[in-house]
């Protein structure tokens, strides 16, 4: 058990740190960066997918002896709950249109909330897909890390753009991304107390992946139409798969 905290802490902690992945954009131009991140969201979208369906779910099924409704309602509360969050954080963002002016904006705010949400469900999921095993554990993790990289990209522009100076948005966008630990550290201590949570959490885990991969990234794709941007996007979106699939040689 000790493994597994300690697998699980440094995890978070590595996906903590990739707050700062904003700093990336200050030394590259926006059409540079905006070629690097769809390949990215590509892989990540691939990674994600990978995961779902090459470790969590194929791991609940063999702890369960089969493909059961209590496994099928918990991937559907992850993607309603993902859908949820997504429409409380896009529905705020609608209501408070940035204005002129030199202070910080109500929509640069709600990113922050709404971030610090989504980081401790990271937290919860990771602390699970290691209760598990620890090969499952680093999967998820690096199927977590692939997708957090051009994201929080995004949300450092979002709070520059809200009116954060770039040191704060820096510093903020760490300090959403620490609520990953209380979400593991949540996942870990009720595991010891409620029987099965681990069969919950995994399926829920692989709903809100399903529904970051379909519902966020594949459309961000489509948006480019090129053969060429399609092709090289098709590669990175089998790479990401790939990874997960060389994976399972961990297991």
């Amino acid at each position: 058990m000790l493994d597994v905290w300690l697998y699980a802490i440094v995890s978070v902690l590595v996906i903590s740190l990739v707050s700062f992945a904003g700093l990336f954009t200050l030394s590259l131009k926006v059409k540079s960066l905006q070629k690097i991140l769809l390949y990215m969201v590509s892989f990540s979208a691939g990674a994600l997918f990978g995961d779902v369906f090459l470790h969590l779910l194929p791991e609940v099924i063999e702890e369960t002896g089969g493909f059961t409704l209590f496994i099928s309602f918990s991937v559907l509360f992850g993607i309603v709950l993902s859908f949820l969050v997504e429409k409380v954080v896009q529905w705020r963002h609608c209501h408070h249109h940035p204005k002129h002016g030199g202070h910080v904006h109500a929509f640069a705010q709600m990113n922050l909330i709404g971030d610090g949400v989504h980081n401790f469900i990271d937290g919860l999921v990771i602390g699970a897909s290691y209760l598990v095993s620890i090969p499952v554990g680093l999967s998820t993790t690096l199927a977590v890390l692939f997708h957090e990289i051009p994201q929080e990209i995004g949300d450092f522009g979002v709070l520059v753009h809200g009116g954060y100076t770039k040191g704060k948005a820096l510093f903020f966008n760490f300090l959403t991304a620490l609520t990953a630990f209380l979400g593991v550290i949540l996942a870990l201590v009720l595991s010891r107390y409620v029987e099965g949570l681990t069969m919950f959490l995994v399926p829920f885990a692989a709903g809100g992946f399903l529904y970051i991969a379909g519902s966020d990234l594949i459309p961000e794709l489509h948006k480019e139409i090129g053969p060429k941007k399609a092709l090289l996007q098709l590669i990175a979106f089998l790479l990401g798969i790939l990874v997960m699939a060389l994976l399972l040689f961990l297991e």
